[in-house]
């Protein structure tokens, strides 16, 4: 979810929208306005069932925005960092900076996000009934908030991990065991299963005439594949335990100078060595990285004219390690910074480079020798 706008911040919470939350937006007020809300009463004026059907997309969002705050506030209460809330084609996402410390935390933190949506869908049913004597449209339009909130509290309960039954079920496995890579396996394992019955029943759907049975398909691959990285994040965690930047890095990197030809860096560095990345250093201090996407910014005619000092990212831009910093913080900044490698800095001078590579083989090694 790389194209997104940040909307609203709400107890120091990024709200954003992802680019692909506008096309499931129009979907909704598109079915709900010209289909849904024309089949259940009548208009003279068609306008009023466009407004309405806006006004009631905007509210299903809202109520998933609802069942991610619930999530992120508790996880708040209990010590833990949250990044951002992003509303995307499947709903919401909350970035929550680290896994729970414990199974206490993560049962609660997972639970109270189906309990919030069971809670709108009940506020929606008695909103339905009071206003049931005065308006048809506002009577069909809450009846069907409450639908959809008890759609996603129960779908949500689904004991397949990541969704918030299978982190409950995690939870459970790890208050048992006190495993939490045997608890994230049992959930993933549970999740994927989830998944393969979701495409399953999506593509009897379809093949009985069910457009619909497409939707059930692209979430059951969502689930499927959140279901092995999540596994994947928590072995890879486990791995590091213990190593530092120190233990990880590669003091074998390649480094440019500030006033390197652009043309020159493409030639002798770019195709030579066959990398992407290049640290920009003025000795021993580092005052900048160049990447290949900083290069393609501009044209090919300019190369001769540019020099790496015009198209990198400063220093100042960069984020880094120092060699103490431990496995999971390394990791931890990788995934919230969104890069490749981070630079290993001690008093300025840079020491070493962490990539992305080196933690994977890291994995790959201690998975083969049983560590």
């Amino acid at each position: 979810m790389r194209h997104s706008w940040k909307v609203a911040r709400i107890s120091g919470i990024d709200i954003k929208i992802d680019s692909s939350w506008i096309v499931i937006f129009l979907l909704f007020t598109f079915s709900l306005s010209a289909f849904y809300f024309p089949q259940s009463f009548h208009l003279a004026n068609r306008a009023y069932y466009w407004l309405l059907g806006i006004l009631t997309s905007l509210l299903v969002f809202a109520s998933v925005l609802f069942h991610e705050l619930a999530h992120s506030l508790t996880a708040k209460r209990q010590g833990e960092e949250v990044e951002d809330i992003t509303l995307f084609i499947l709903g919401g996402v909350a970035r929550i900076t680290d896994e729970p410390g414990t199974p206490q935390k993560e049962f609660s933190m997972a639970l109270i996000g189906p309990v919030s949506s069971f809670f709108l869908a009940l506020l929606f049913i008695v909103v339905s009934y009071l206003v049931a004597p005065y308006s048809r449209p506002f009577q069909v339009a809450a009846a069907y908030l409450a639908y959809v909130n008890a759609i996603v509290g129960g779908f949500n309960l689904l004991p397949g991990f990541p969704m918030d039954g299978g982190r409950v079920l995690r939870a459970i496995v790890w208050k048992a065991t006190g495993d939490l890579k045997k608890a994230t396996r049992v959930a993933s394992l549970t999740g994927q299963a989830m998944a393969f019955l979701l495409i399953f029943f999506g593509i009897l759907q379809f093949f009985r005439g069910n457009l619909g049975g497409l939707w059930l398909v692209l979430i059951g691959w969502f689930l499927h594949n959140a279901s092995v990285q999540g596994y994947s994040q928590v072995l890879l965690k486990s791995s590091l335990e213990g190593l530092k930047a120190s233990d990880l890095m590669s003091r074998d990197f390649q480094q440019v100078g500030p006033d390197l030809p652009v043309e020159t860096l493409v030639q002798d560095y770019v195709l030579r060595h066959r990398e992407r990345n290049f640290l920009v250093t003025d000795g021993e201090l580092l005052v900048g990285i160049v990447c290949l996407e900083d290069v393609k910014k501009f044209p090919k005619e300019r190369w001769p004219e540019l020099r790496v000092r015009d198209i990198m990212t400063p220093a100042e831009k960069i984020v880094y390690v120092t060699p103490g910093t431990s496995g999971d913080q390394i990791l931890q900044r990788l995934a919230t910074a969104n890069v490749n490698q981070l630079p290993v800095l001690e008093e300025g001078r840079v020491v070493g480079i962490v990539c992305r590579n080196n933690l994977l083989q890291v994995l790959q090694l201690r998975t083969e020798l049983g560590i």
